[in-house]
């Protein structure tokens, strides 16, 4: 990609490379000084971690806040054991309290408590609000800092309300309405105020609202306020109470690194939640050696079917060749199901509820893919080996893409259904179903056409 995308050129990643290794930090300076606050932060993405603490000590204090408030999680922790304290104090003060929240979680409990003990009071306060709810709450992702205004205010005194406090708001777009007990009664728009007679009350301008509460995982509100088109979503408590606001580029990063961790668990591996070449060689191991001890613990099952029908294989050495297309053939199926509906949950197309339909969908996908796999499986097979191996391979491919689609489409429903994440769940088991119920098929239908013992 290049400059006009938005993304670091090779030319500009060279330069400040080039800069930094000779120290020359005159020239790193004016190089930084250069890129837009969006290249920057994917240059810090991409340097080794004492180069990004020097490269991000050139920027100017506005922009490193800026900068500093765009980095993922894990990267600001990295920033902070490397940065003087008044920095590192003077940056949090900086950030919102749900950005607070989020950098807390990542940092040491005696940093992250020297941090929050140096804050101003009323700052403390509104970040102990956010911190005050469950991890994966989207209180935990709000800003609890938004203006509000009143049914009976009329739009010019709104609009007042709104000029005093833009400094501390998060967002203006979208106004929530409150009564005197801070009860959440509806939202009103900015360009609504704007363009009303000054005398109109809020009470005729507002419509009904759509809210999260507090204690709702965070994926579902974002995907609520991504689906219905919000600016943002007010976030209630159990009593109906504003306590807060979670804006649309917020539910996006939410829903970013949610999808983000479902492709990485669907692939079997752990989410990296930062950068690939910031990303230490160890932890790329640590995120990929669980998932492959599972798999292959998993395998011995189908080890042990083919010790089972070994003397099977010794009357039909050709039988042998073919497992690795069927094993990988249900494998594959059974992923391709497990992934369709993996995603189906998370759009909200598919509930727990659904699962006698997408059984029988699966079910009906997966004989229309066997048919069509067996009837390849048969020609080819068949004329190579012969019609009645032709025969075995095309009906195990017909039987193991029936049960495989089946299979994948009910598990991400099943772990769902016992609050387990799909993504982790679906992918080990259906490796190791599939692989070791298709051995068996394969076997049974093979002794049945070849009249083996």
């Amino acid at each position: 990609m290049n400059s006009k995308d938005g993304s670091v050129t090779d030319r500009e990643l060279r330069t400040v490379e080039s800069a930094v290794s000779k120290r020359d930090l005159d020239r790193v300076s004016r190089s930084v000084d250069s890129l837009p606050v969006g290249r920057v932060v994917e240059l810090l993405e991409r340097l080794g971690v004492r180069d990004r603490a020097l490269v991000y000590r050139m920027l100017s204090k506005n922009r490193a806040s800026v900068v500093f408030e765009r980095l993922d999680a894990p990267l600001q922790k990295e920033l902070v054991v490397g940065l003087q304290d008044e920095d590192v104090a003077r940056i949090f003060a900086s950030l919102g309290p749900d950005d607070r929240a989020r950098l807390i979680d990542e940092l040491p409990a005696a940093v992250a408590t020297r941090l929050l003990r140096d804050l101003p009071d009323d700052e403390r306060e509104l970040t102990s609000v956010v911190l005050g709810y469950p991890e994966g709450s989207i209180g935990r992702r709000m800003n609890p800092e938004c203006v509000t205004t009143h049914p009976q205010l009329t739009a010019e005194e709104s609009l007042r309300r709104i000029r005093s406090g833009i400094r501390r708001a998060e967002t203006i777009y979208t106004i929530p309405v409150t009564d005197g007990s801070r009860m959440l009664v509806g939202v009103v728009g900015l360009r609504q105020l704007m363009s009303a007679d000054p005398a109109t009350t809020v009470a005729e301008l507002m419509i009904e609202v759509d809210s999260a509460m507090a204690t709702e995982p965070a994926e579902e509100a974002a995907r609520r306020c991504a689906d219905l088109r919000l600016l943002a979503l007010p976030v209630a408590d159990h009593e109906g109470r504003l306590v807060g606001i979670l804006t649309v580029d917020d539910a996006l990063d939410i829903l970013e690194n949610a999808e983000s961790e479902d492709q990485a668990r669907i692939s079997g591996s752990e989410p990296l939640r930062r950068p690939y070449l910031s990303t230490p060689v160890r932890a790329l191991v640590q995120a990929r050696v669980v998932w492959l001890l599972v798999l292959a613990i998993g395998a011995t099952l189908t080890v042990q079917v083919l010790e089972v029908f070994e003397s099977t294989l010794e009357q039909m050495v050709v039988l042998s060749v073919f497992i690795p297309l069927l094993i990988g053939t249900g494998g594959n199926t059974g992923n391709q199901a497990a992934t369709s509906i993996t995603r189906a949950l998370a759009l909200g197309d598919v509930r727990p509820r659904d699962v006698l339909k997408v059984a029988l969908r699966e079910l009906r996908v997966g004989v229309c893919l066997g048919l069509l796999l067996g009837a390849a499986g048969l020609v080819i097979a068949g004329s190579i080996y012969g019609v009645s191996i032709g025969a075995v391979i095309g009906l195990t491919l017909a039987a193991i893409c029936t049960l495989a689609a089946t299979v994948g489409g009910l598990m991400p429903l099943a772990a769902r259904a016992i609050k387990v994440d799909p993504a982790v769940f679906s992918n080990p088991f259906i490796t190791t179903f599939v692989d070791a119920i298709g051995l068996v098929l394969y076997f049974f239908i093979a002794r049945a056409i070849l009249g083996l013992g």
